[in-house]
């Protein structure tokens, strides 16, 4: 489990990949910290990582990064974590657009092509 709070390389999620999932990485991001955590076999333990480090829950959301794909593709909002029906959110997706917008550009900014 590895907390990217500057960058990563997408070369560095692709050996991530290879060695967890073959074809993804999960990861969590905290959208008011601008942070995220990658690489475990659970997205409730990289939740648990952020949240030991003094993240707030209701900041946190749970994605899959797919490194060999591109755009749109490369990020999938999908996570049992993301099930909050007390923040309006009842899916494992993320249904509010401005939200996966935010987490895009956290991730674009974390992630060097």
């Amino acid at each position: 489990m590895k907390i990217i709070k500057d960058k990563i390389a997408k070369s560095e999620l692709k050996k991530m990949a290879e060695k967890m999932f073959g074809n993804l990485v999960k990861a969590v991001v905290d959208i008011k910290k601008e942070i995220m955590v990658v690489d475990a076999p659970m997205h409730s333990d990289e939740e648990a990582e952020l949240l030991k480090t003094g993240s707030d829950q209701k900041n946190l959301w749970g994605i899959n990064l797919y490194p060999q794909k591109q755009g749109e593709d490369f990020i999938e909002f999908d996570s049992i974590i993301n099930l909050r029906p007390n923040q309006n959110n009842r899916s494992r997706g993320i249904n509010n657009s401005k939200l996966r917008t935010k987490i895009r550009k956290i991730v674009n900014k974390l992630v060097k092509k």
